[in-house]
């Protein structure tokens, strides 16, 4: 699905994005899939209007990082809304169980807490194809939901 196919995707009924500013806190673990959700997004913020002077990128090593990384860019205050960009490979070991409860419950924390919206664009799966079929494939591009979601949260 492209983000033409989102479901609830209309360009004309987007919020007003022009003149408002995203962070998106990417994790570089996983690069290949991270950097297709980091481009979907960066797309489809820019088709609704935002310039792409105000997108600004933040790379941490890893899933778990983007909470403190998130934390320090929504305390800014600088940004509308933070897209934090990950992707956890389910692996032989509880590993994967434990990083992906700690990431989605560090970014509900800086949402329950926090003044700037941080939008969860994290793939937790099974394999490397289905990471694929998200990230841009078959699936659509998870980073185009999460920048859907931003804008709209950036006008809450």
């Amino acid at each position: 699905m492209s983000s033409a196919n989102h479901p609830s995707y209309d360009i004309n009924k987007l919020p007003v994005s022009k003149g408002k500013r995203f962070a998106l806190v990417v994790s570089e673990w996983n690069e290949k899939i991270t950097k297709s959700l980091q481009e979907g997004a960066k797309k489809l913020l820019i088709e609704a209007g935002v310039n792409s002077k105000d997108i600004e990128d933040f790379f941490v090593p890893g899933s778990f990082e983007l909470i403190h990384g998130c934390k320090i860019v929504s305390e800014s205050l600088e940004f509308d809304a933070v897209i934090a960009i990950g992707s956890l490979i389910r692996g032989e070991t509880d590993h994967f169980e434990f990083v992906a409860q700690a990431v989605a419950n560090g970014i509900a924390d800086l949402n329950a807490n926090g003044k700037t919206p941080v939008i969860f664009c994290v793939l937790t799966d099974d394999d490397i194809q289905q990471s694929i079929d998200r990230s841009g494939g078959q699936y659509g591009n998870k980073g185009t939901e999460a920048a859907i979601a931003a804008i709209k949260m950036s006008n809450f």
